[in-house]
């Protein structure tokens, strides 16, 4: 069974409520039927129930919770609670109350006070409109000082991995992350592993160098960062600094890093930079064959998830189902 498909079934087994705050486009809308009729999660799609409806083409919204931010009966509470949190920072009543007015802002709030579990937007807006009122509002997990992002991928070649599936981490968010930021990074990719593909983590802390082999500043970091999540979690298997090659083919591990766990089995795949992260799952994504599934935003307090703006709606429906399961856990 494809990684995505026991995702669906864990979504299915516990419901979440899941909110969609670009109701009014169409891919969104299509998706939202096929959650329905999939039974992933309960849904909501914030906007204008008239124009959410003209783009639904007759498509049956039934059991689809629709609601218009700008006429809520929550509007009120809504901007009450946002003032609260925003007024240190400078943010005014009538600003907050304009603010909840816009669907991110409203959905961010749904979750933040418990009416969904969980968000999914980006098929309209960019990475930063989801992410800056979700690291505003939401923040990020009690001990996590870092928010990042994973993919999950699944590869043809099932020697690699948990039967061909890996996270790889951070590959969206964090350009040039510290030692202690890219420690916080290997933890969130640790829980991601976890929670959405059911496996056991065994992290590698990637570097061009392997246990000292090369001297640098990059090198360091990485170094230091493995120090950092060791401390923070020690019962983590969790090594590093590795080349590629030692995390993931058992022969070159056992030459390189003797005695690691983690060397020729690594399972979660830790960047140093955004630069290798990104690069790392396109080259694989493209020249493997592989399935990605992301970004998947980790180490925030509630799950909140981004699209990429030239999704289908298949991809929808794969995002709300990984958000359900980051919910469950």
């Amino acid at each position: 069974m494809a990684i995505i498909d026991k995702i669906k079934a864990k979504a299915k087994a516990d419901l979440k409520h899941i909110v969609l705050p670009e109701g009014e486009e169409v891919r969104n809308v299509q998706a939202a039927v096929m959650i329905r009729d999939q039974g992933l999660a309960k849904l909501t799609l914030l906007g204008d129930p008239a124009k959410v409806k003209e783009v639904a083409a007759g498509a049956d919204l039934t059991d689809i919770e629709i609601v218009n931010p700008a006429t809520s009966d929550k509007q009120a509470l809504y901007a009450a609670t946002l003032y609260d949190l925003r007024k240190a920072k400078g943010m005014t009543e009538e600003e907050a109350a304009q603010k909840v007015t816009d669907p991110m802002y409203y959905g961010i709030m749904m979750v933040k006070l418990g009416d969904a579990d969980g968000l999914v937007s980006g098929a309209i807006h960019s990475t930063g409109d989801m992410l800056r009122p979700a690291l505003q509002i939401i923040k990020s997990k009690p001990g996590m000082k870092t928010v990042s992002s994973c993919f999950l991928m699944e590869l043809k070649d099932k020697s690699f991995g948990d039967d061909g599936v890996m996270i790889f981490s951070d590959c969206g968010v964090i350009p040039d992350p510290d030692a202690e930021q890219l420690a916080n990074i290997a933890l969130g990719a640790a829980d991601s592993a976890r929670s959405l593909a059911g496996m056991e983590p065994r992290v590698a802390m990637l570097s061009f160098s392997t246990k000292g082999s090369a001297k640098h500043d990059d090198v360091t970091k990485v170094q230091e960062a493995t120090r950092i999540a060791h401390e923070m979690d020690p019962e983590l298997e969790l090594d590093g600094e590795l080349q590629l090659d030692a995390a993931l083919v058992e022969k070159v591990g056992q030459l390189k890093a003797p005695g690691s766990k983690v060397a020729g089995h690594a399972n979660t795949l830790v960047f140093p930079d955004l630069g290798a992260g990104n690069i790392g799952y396109k080259l694989v994504q493209r020249l493997a064959h592989a399935e990605a599934y992301g970004p998947i935003l980790q180490g925030i307090a509630k799950p909140c998830n981004d699209l990429s703006r030239g999704c289908s709606a298949e991809d929808i429906v794969a995002t709300v189902a990984i958000t359900a399961c980051q919910a469950q856990a």
